[in-house]
This record gives structure tokens, sequence and C-alpha cells, in this order.
């Protein structure tokens, strides 16, 4: 719905000579309510300076569009370890690692699977349950930190799918909170730019990045791979009610993952040229996370924004049907929930079953929630990221 340009008319013409306020309202901490101005974007058909022939109107169509979720689906790998498989390669126990995190089981990928697949497989049950088809599909959004190309993945994606259209694709990288950013974007994308049917995908294999060694991290994380298909709707039907979203980079400290120099590389010399030239190869560190300041930021932070979602929407917590968290520890989803008032039937929980799967774990949740009967029609899910950045964001949304 764009013009030629693909650029949208920022205001009505006027016969008046004056500036006209802009009329795209996507700000930053969520969209207005459906009757403000802000939700309309006015599309022009013709090119600045070209000829129009008088059938053709000078005037911008008013355009008023929704977007809703009509489809999800997940993948997990085939290889399932348990606290009792980990207890065997470090010192812990199923006891100790479930009364810490509420987690008993997680799925890994191993040499032979590929990240790409999986999030494929995803996408394609999401296709599969909102009907439509790939060829229909205008933009892929792969959330994901753990990119098999270092250029990402969301291309490899496209082409599984056998999207013969050529579809944007592209990855997003904010690790836990990654879901969210994917899913505000791709409303940006249908609200602002025309699109129509937008695969958001949260993908995520931190295994790779675990020290296996270090049981205050390795008995968390697991792989997976998550999808929503983001389709435009009429204003009426908007399933995307408010959203918060924030970073701190001060908080990296407390997660991370840094670059590091490969020692193998200390070996080469630099031949007489500029002191430290050539650069040495890198790669990626293990995860590093200081736990306790992650929970105290989790609990302060996530309530709060989960409340400005609320608050944008109109709506209240009691109003809404499920809380859907990220799900990286049972602690924080059970602190969260209290602090929201929130009781525990409906709080959203598979953590014991997956882990920590990143920007997977909120689709993930909810593809085994709606499959299983529990998230229905019309229900209004109060979902929340959080994670390495550090970054937090929330949104009010309705399934279907």
């Amino acid at each position: 719905m764009a013009n030629a340009s693909g650029h949208f008319s920022p205001s009505i013409p006027s016969l008046r000579k004056r500036n006209n306020p802009p009329c795209i309202g996507i700000y930053r901490y969520g969209f207005p309510s459906a009757e403000g101005i802000s939700k309309r974007v006015f599309c022009s058909s013709t090119i600045q300076g070209a000829e129009v022939s008088p059938s053709q109107s000078r005037v911008p169509r008013l355009i008023s569009k929704g977007c809703k979720l009509v489809g999800c689906g997940s993948a997990v790998p085939n290889l399932k370890v348990s606290n009792d498989d980990l207890a065997k390669i470090v010192d812990t126990s199923d006891e100790w690692i479930s009364v810490r995190t509420g987690i008993h089981n997680r799925y890994v990928l191993t040499s032979n699977d590929s990240l790409t697949a999986l999030a494929a497989e995803a996408a394609q049950k999401a296709l599969q349950m909102a009907e439509v088809d790939p060829d229909d599909v205008d933009l892929v959004l792969l959330c994901t930190s753990t990119p098999e190309d270092l250029f990402g993945s969301a291309t490899q994606i496209q082409k599984a799918l056998g999207c013969k259209n050529n579809p944007l694709a592209y990855d997003i990288t904010a690790a836990c909170s990654g879901f969210l950013l994917g899913l505000v974007s791709a409303a940006c994308y249908i609200r602002g730019g025309g699109f129509s049917n937008v695969l958001v995908i949260g993908a995520d294999a931190l295994s790779r990045y675990v020290d296996w060694t270090d049981r205050g991290t390795c008995i968390l994380f697991g792989d997976a791979a998550g999808a929503v298909l983001v389709q435009a709707c009429n204003s009426e039907e908007d399933g995307l009610f408010g959203f918060d979203m924030h970073s701190d980079g001060d908080g990296l400290r407390n997660l991370n993952a840094p670059i590091v120099e490969n020692e193998v590389d200390r070996t080469l010399g630099s031949n007489g040229s500029v002191l430290g030239f050539p650069p040495r190869r890198s790669s990626y560190s293990c995860i590093q996370m200081k736990g306790n300041e992650v929970f105290r930021f989790a609990v302060r932070c996530v309530p709060q924004s989960v409340e400005s979602s609320l608050q944008k929407a109109g709506l209240t917590a009691s109003s809404i049907d499920w809380l859907l968290l990220h799900q990286a520890n049972q602690r924080i989803l059970d602190a969260v929930a209290t602090r929201l008032e929130v009781p525990p039937e409906r709080v959203i929980s598979n953590l014991a079953n997956y882990g920590n799967t990143s920007a997977a774990s909120i689709p993930l949740a909810l593809d085994e929630a709606v499959r299983g009967g529990k998230v229905k029609s019309g229900d209004t899910i109060a979902a929340a990221g959080f994670g390495a950045g550090l970054t937090w964001g929330s949104a009010i949304v309705r399934w279907r």
C-alpha cells in the first residue's frame, strides 16, 4: 500500500498552506488507540511531478490497517537431555537444578542438526495453521543470536520454504527479547508498509555457546525454534493493542558472550607490518552470566514493562487471559506474576520440558498452548521478553 516511491504521504493535502502534523503514529512505546488519527496512514498512488490523468485522484487514500496473529508453529531437536544426564558430566543433580530453575529437561542440537532447518520447520507449521501459501509471504524475520552464517540465516529459511517471489528476509539479534522485537517490527511493516503476511521466527541454539563444565549456566539452556504468522487485517480486528521496549547497555556486564581471539594465531607474526595486523581470527566465548543480577533485573523491569503496555492498551492485568513470559527461570515467572497479581493458573509455562530457549521460548510456549487447547481464539495475552543487552519489552496481543 505504499506509493510508487516506497514512502507514505505524511499528511492530508490542505487548501491552506500550513504544516500538518504527521499521521503515522507508530511510537517507541506502543500503538495508539484504534480511534486515534495516528493509526491512519495516507498512501498516495502518484509520483511527485508526474503527469496524472483526470481520472486519477491526487488525494491520498486513507488506509487504516491492523494486524493479527493467525498461525503458529514450533520445532525442537531430537536429542533430549535430562537433569540426570547433566549430572553425569557436571557436579549437579535433578533436585539441585529443578529447585533453582524449574527445569527438568532440554533439547539440544547435535553436530548433524541444523538450526536453519529447525526454524524452517516451525515456520512451515505456522503457515499451515494460517492456511497461507509460502508464495504469499511478504517478509521473513528471523530472531536469533546464533545464526549459522556470519551474515545471517533468514534468507536460507526463505529458500527452504520455497518462497518463489523472493520476499525480504533478514535476522534480528536481540537475544531473549528478539521475538518481541520481531513481533513489533512485523506490525510496523504491516501498518506502515502495506505488507500482508509476515513470518516472525524465534530460533536459537545456545547449547553451542555453553560451557558444559559450568553448572551455573549449562543447566539452563536448550535449543528450539518457534514461529508465528502476523497478517494484515481491518483496524477493527487489530490484535496488537500496545507494546513497550527498552535496552540498557550498562547491563551487558551481567550477561554476555564476547569475541575472543584464538590462541593458535599467536604464532603468526606481523611480518614487520603495522603492529596488530593482520588481525587474529576470533570467535565468541561461552555464555557468561551473573544469575543474581539478571534475576533482579527481570523481576524489576518486566512487570513495569507489562504494566506500561497494558496502560497503552487501556487494559488491566485482571483483564488478560494469559501471561506469557520468556521462559528463563520458574522463579522469575513466579515473581513477575505475583507483582502483576496474575494467578498461577493464567501463567503459561513449559520451562520444565525445554529450558531457556532464548528467542524461541515465547513462540514455542505459545504454539504448545494453542495446540494443546489452552489458548483459544480471542484470548488476550500479555507477552514479555528479557535478556542480554540488556534488552526487554512486552506486548499485549490477541490470538487470532
